[in-house]
């Protein structure tokens, strides 16, 4: 079985719908961290994302790469931004590899080259409490696994990340001011993540 550009489709409508169900939480969540506008984002971004997916073209890598044009427009912040440039990786991706439809062995990669390229534009690194860890994690909970155990392992993998990041301090964006603050609470971008991925 593969993901097909239909069943992406409906997948970014499902995600769309849950931002904005979960919009007041996020903001929440970025108030005590950052600059509480982390909802705003993820719902208009994604809304945008889900509105201009019915003129997607019948390409999986012009289609990825439509997602990050989606998010310029919307999203004017920086993980706003971020998202748009893991698109644009995954969209290259596809292209160099001649990905048509995306099979269970495609997912590790493409989560690979989204949290690498979110790295180098955010000028980020792994252990620094952020969403590049729970994608890396993500990414190798993910790689030996068929479609139909991925739900399962990328929910336990997303649990589990934020589990063992609770307790460390955010050592990247605005929070790595003050990084005692963040201690015991959850980094914004993870669960902005756990949204997605709970509603795929």
């Amino acid at each position: 079985m593969t993901i097909t550009l239909e069943m992406l489709k409906q997948a970014v409508n499902r995600i769309a719908i849950a931002c904005e169900k979960f919009q007041p939480m996020l903001c929440e969540a970025d108030s005590r961290l950052g600059d509480g506008d982390l909802g705003i984002t993820m719902q208009k971004g994604w809304r945008q994302i889900a509105d201009d997916s019915q003129d997607w073209p019948d390409d999986l890598s012009k289609a990825l790469f439509q997602c990050s044009k989606s998010l310029q427009k919307a999203c004017a912040s920086s993980f706003g931004t971020l998202q748009a440039t893991a698109f644009m990786a995954m969209a290259k991706y596809c292209k160099e590899n001649q990905i048509k439809e995306i099979s269970s062995s495609d997912i590790s990669p493409l989560l690979t080259v989204a949290y690498q390229s979110m790295m180098a534009r955010g000028k980020g690194e792994l252990g620094q409490k952020s969403v590049l860890d729970i994608l890396y994690h993500l990414s190798e909970a993910l790689k030996p696994l068929a479609i139909d155990d991925l739900k399962v392992a990328a929910l336990q993998s997303v649990e589990s990340t934020l589990t063992e990041f609770r307790q460390k301090p955010n050592l990247l964006g605005r929070a790595r001011m003050f990084p005692e603050k963040s201690i015991g609470l959850d980094d914004p971008g993870m669960l902005a993540i756990k949204v997605i991925v709970e509603a795929i």
